[in-house]
């Protein structure tokens, strides 16, 4: 495990117990270029891979092609996903760009489904080495906000490769690995509802922040969060969830 040490950065700064005033949102208006914005005020045309429109990807639509995951109603996309029959939660994704900046959104729990939860985040198909391009994403759960540097933890392959091998030898993974999986997220206290909020995730330097109505509540350094080109921005919905007014916001 040696030549993994060097994932782990000399210097992990990460906060999620204080009061953080800081309005990302604010950022990248005022530094930043918008490249994308959608409102979905449309109608989805059916349900497979483009169903959503506007560039949109819907990844495990065509797993299972007679059941409606993504329903665009009054300006919502409502996701709906059928985890159990496509084998996998509901993965939507849309192209993004960019090194520094991140993405705004508004989102709701409707309450429809137990332990309704999001993960968004970005998405590199390009980079080797790492399990499907994942890098780096935040997760709103019931039990509060997670955010996790895939691309050089859980998503690495090498990294993968050994997890799965401990698992198939029902044994546990080595020490020194579960120490750097450990650097590699941080989670803070969140107590979600039904209401509607405003969600901003973005990137800058080897930094991620996840903030809710205008306040971080997380944030986190690690190697992977700066990773040169975050070429998608992507949700992950093994249940319900709301989306509406999604913008795209490039700093460099």
């Amino acid at each position: 495990m040696k030549h993994l040490l060097h994932l782990i950065p000399l210097l992990l700064l990460s906060s999620t117990s204080f009061a953080d005033t800081r309005d990302d949102a604010t950022w990248l208006r005022e530094k930043g270029q918008l490249i994308f914005h959608d409102t979905f005020e449309r109608e989805e045309t059916g349900n497979g891979l483009k169903a959503i429109g506007n560039g949109w990807e819907s990844a495990t639509a065509d797993r299972i092609p007679k059941i409606k995951q993504a329903d665009l109603n009054e300006g919502i996309l409502k996701i709906a996903s059928a985890t159990k029959e496509a084998g996998h939660a509901a993965h939507i994704h849309h192209d993004a760009g960019f090194t520094d900046g991140g993405a705004v959104i508004r989102f709701k729990f409707p309450g429809l489904s137990k332990g309704e939860s999001l993960q968004l985040g970005y998405v590199d198909r390009e980079l080797k080495g790492v399990h499907a391009g994942h890098l780096c994403y935040g997760i709103v759960s019931q039990s509060g906000i997670t955010l996790i540097d895939h691309k050089t933890g859980v998503m690495n392959l090498e990294i993968r490769k050994q997890r799965e091998e401990a698992a198939a030898k029902k044994a546990k993974i080595p020490a020194d690995l579960e120490v750097l999986l450990k650097t590699k997220q941080v989670t803070a206290p969140y107590k979600p509802d039904t209401e509607w909020h405003e969600l901003v995730l973005v990137t800058e330097g080897d930094e991620l922040r996840l903030s809710i109505d205008g306040k971080i509540l997380a944030r986190h350094r690690s190697e992977g969060f700066a990773h040169p080109m975050k070429r998608w921005f992507s949700f992950l919905v093994p249940s319900t969830v709301w989306i509406d007014d999604v913008k795209i916001w490039k700093i460099k």
